[in-house]
């Protein structure tokens, strides 16, 4: 739930309606969660490697 709040886009199962478009400039990244000692969430992010397909919007 905090990966998702936290990202500004939708994608998959992070979709959000104030935010109903990709945005693979600042968001085609792995988000890592981690509870600190506060109780709170700490936020990582690991790079994307890009296979032989490009990522896309799914269109049905």
């Amino acid at each position: 739930m905090h990966s998702a709040l936290n990202r500004t886009e939708s994608r998959g199962a992070h979709a959000r309606e104030d935010y109903p478009e990709r945005d693979d400039q600042n968001w085609l990244k792995h988000t890592l969660a981690y509870k600190v000692e506060d109780g709170k969430v700490a936020f990582r992010y690991k790079p994307v490697v890009l296979g032989r397909f490009e990522p896309k919007a799914r269109t049905y």
